[in-house]
């Protein structure tokens, strides 16, 4: 016996999308008038500080257009919808940021080796960078109290925490160019922005794979879900079970389920089912779930 419950996912859900908007435009100008200040000051930083926003702009911007596009039904082609086109967008991300990472750390080494060679100018840079500040506690404050209850919303706000660091460490830099003259600042502070980037690349990476792998989900515990579904009133044993995800926030269990006789004479396997399905969403927020029942002594006859 199969069937499915299937619930909104985190990425997907409605709740705080304005101020998230909110956040992503603020974000994305920033983002701009750091790239063109980066180009009139010469300043690395400041272009590896705009890379460090576009990690979080391009990240909202696919969790936009993943809602939109996970919101197509499913059809005879692509049976689970479209939720996959969440996770391609990431992988895009990712592999741009250590593409601009490599980019950023490449240019900052040959910038120290040949200190001489690009003159920064260090005011303008200031400006620029605190623009980016400024805008980067707007954008806290506004996810300050949203953040408390919505967990997209936090990770949203940790990384806005993030780019506010980023233009600091610019400022930072800025002033020591403006007060010593030493260029070479400018180069250490885009290294350093480029180390708090490559972390946040590579988690995204090892999600992405372990998504298309079909891994179960961090913090999934398969033998805890098996233990409970034996618990239940009339199994007599579980088998072929699998925990997979569809994208983040949409894991998907499947199983074979071996019942006691009575079970399917009495009539008890829509009740039986029932609980189980409630039994996985209640406990491990698994919202999608098969369940194949089998009589005793089926499984012996299993072609696998």
């Amino acid at each position: 016996m199969h069937d499915h419950a299937h619930g909104a996912t985190g990425v997907r859900g409605q709740a705080n999308h304005r101020l998230l908007a909110i956040s992503l435009s603020l974000t994305s100008v920033v983002m701009v008038v750091q790239i063109v200040g980066a180009v009139l000051t010469g300043s690395l930083a400041l272009l590896a500080d705009a890379a460090h926003m576009f990690t979080d702009a391009s990240a909202l911007v696919v969790a936009l257009i993943a809602s939109l596009v996970a919101a197509r039904p499913a059809n005879e082609r692509n049976t689970y919808g479209y939720q996959r086109a969440e996770v391609f967008g990431a992988l895009i991300n990712a592999v741009i940021l250590i593409a601009l990472c490599v980019w950023i750390a490449v240019e900052a080494v040959q910038r120290l080796l040949s200190p001489g060679e690009v003159e920064v100018a260090g005011g303008l840079m200031i400006v620029v960078a605190v623009i980016g500040l400024v805008a980067n506690a707007i954008s806290m404050w506004l996810l300050s109290a949203a953040q408390r209850t919505s967990i997209n919303v936090r990770g949203a706000y940790i990384e806005v925490l993030g780019d506010l660091i980023g233009s600091a460490v610019v400022i930072v830099a800025a002033i020591v160019i403006v007060i010593t003259g030493w260029m070479p600042a400018d180069a250490v502070a885009s290294l350093l922005i480029a180390v708090m980037i490559v972390p946040r690349a590579i988690s995204l990476l090892r999600e992405v794979f372990a998504v298309l792998a079909e891994r179960a989900p961090d913090g999934t515990d398969v033998a805890k879900i098996r233990d409970h579904i034996l618990s239940a009133d009339g199994v007599a044993d579980v088998h072929d079970v699998h925990v997979w995800q569809l994208t983040r926030g949409a894991p998907v269990f499947t199983a074979h389920v071996v019942v006691d006789p009575e079970v399917l004479s009495d009539g008890r396997s829509a009740a039986l089912l029932s609980s189980l399905q409630s039994c996985l969403a209640e406990h491990f927020d698994v919202e999608h779930s098969t369940f194949q029942f089998e009589p005793a002594g089926h499984r012996e006859h299993d072609a696998h």
